[in-house]
């Protein structure tokens, strides 16, 4: 309202003091007839009267004429102004009101905007955690560490360090879960999974290339910790190290090439993960920060080496195999000829396992010839429950009889 005044204001005036110059030219324009008609019926009188009454007669104009111009002010100009007034839109418009409801609408109008800044806020909010939700992985390309070697010695590291500290139990990774982790992804369907593996299984082809029939030794050796939150033991640096890092960005780029948003911002670091506070929420109340003096005596260990012999798509979130694995969706296997030559741990138990089952079958066997020899000879066990046996059958007859 009040810019609208502000434009109207200026025509406003000029309007009124156009009117009131009308106003005003009349009596100044009626002044020389009445003066005439003043003279004329005046005229004998004043042929006769003296000159000093011609002051007198000025004086009597001058006053009247005033008297009359201020009545016509304080008469005809309001009405000029009303008139022009009544003819406006904004003629029975209450300014006070106005103002008021313009002040309140104002204050509307900033409350509202508070309300919908904050709901904006609110839902910026919400869908950045469902879009973090969305997109949080639950599938990873994991290479298994099997080497009896490698898990016993990690084994050993977890004991010594539960022994100075009982709470950090509920944060041990279990010997069967033991792995690297290539590659993390979001798949959230069927559909997803499918194609992951597919893309997994593209990968073999580019993965042999890079091969070349090498065999991979992976040596783990040291223990280091991220942020005091996770312990794990190294990858040493070496040729094969670097090939490993070739070979997860390979399996990168398929994978997005197939349209799965996998890998991580961060540059791959691999590494054996043994223990993590955020296995535990109730343990992270607890413990803040994983003491690195807990496993000092272990800081440069030797681990053992670990052949490089297959990966798996695994899930996050489904339930683990018996042995303590993840749930594996699909898997492809390299260095088929070196896999088939096992190694020293292998052929320890292997031939354990023979042992076993040479000495069993030879007690079977010896059971076997010696049962046959008993049952042959006269007055053996055998025939001596078969007699008794015939006579208390006998002596039941004679007594039913």
């Amino acid at each position: 309202m009040r810019p609208l005044l502000r434009r109207l204001l200026p025509s406003l005036c000029s309007a009124a003091a156009r009117a009131l110059l009308a106003r005003r030219a009349v009596p100044m324009a009626l002044r020389p007839a009445e003066r005439a008609a003043r003279v004329e019926g005046d005229a004998p009188s004043a042929a006769g009267a003296a000159p000093e009454h011609d002051g007198l007669e000025n004086i009597q104009q001058k006053k009247i004429f005033k008297e009359t111009k201020e009545k016509t002010q304080q008469s005809e100009e309001p009405c000029a102004v009303d008139s022009l007034m009544a003819e406006m839109p904004f003629v029975d418009t209450d300014i006070e009101d106005e103002c008021a409801m313009h002040a309140t609408t104002e204050l509307s109008i900033k409350k509202k905007r508070k309300r919908t800044i904050g709901r904006e806020i609110e839902e910026g909010i919400e869908r950045k955690k469902k879009k973090n939700k969305q997109y949080q992985p639950n599938y990873f390309i994991s290479l298994p560490i099997t080497n009896p070697k490698i898990t016993g010695s990690i084994q050993a590291v977890q004991d010594a360090i539960i022994q100075k500290d009982q709470r950090l139990s509920k944060a041990m990774v279990r010997s069967g879960s033991f792995h690297v982790t290539m590659l993390v992804m979001h798949l959230s369907s069927e559909e997803e999974i499918s194609i992951a593996v597919g893309a997994l299984s593209d990968s073999k082809v580019f993965v042999d290339d890079l091969l070349k029939g090498k065999r991979v030794d992976l040596s783990f050796q040291g223990i280091d910790h991220f942020r005091n939150q996770v312990g794990f033991v190294n990858l040493a640096e070496n040729d094969h190290a670097t090939l490993l890092k070739e070979i997860a960005e390979t399996m990168k780029k398929k994978f997005q090439e197939k349209g799965i948003m996998a890998g991580e911002e961060r540059a791959f670091k691999p590494h054996l993960t043994f223990m993590k506070l955020s296995k535990s929420t109730e343990l992270r109340k607890q413990v803040k920060k994983i003491d690195s003096s807990l496993y000092e005596d272990f800081k440069n260990h030797y681990f053992g080496d670990e052949i490089l012999h297959r990966f798996d798509l695994c899930s996050m979130l489904k339930k683990k195999q018996p042995n303590g694995y993840y749930y594996c969706e699909s898997s492809i296997v390299f260095g088929e000829k070196q896999a088939a030559e096992p190694d020293d741990a292998e052929l320890v138990s292997l031939s354990k396992r023979l042992v076993e089952n040479a000495v069993l079958k030879a007690v079977q066997q010896y059971l076997e010839e010696t049962q046959n020899k008993s049952r042959q000879t006269d007055g053996s066990p055998a025939k001596t429950e078969e007699a008794a046996s015939s006579s208390k059958n006998e002596s039941d007859n004679d007594n039913s009889k």
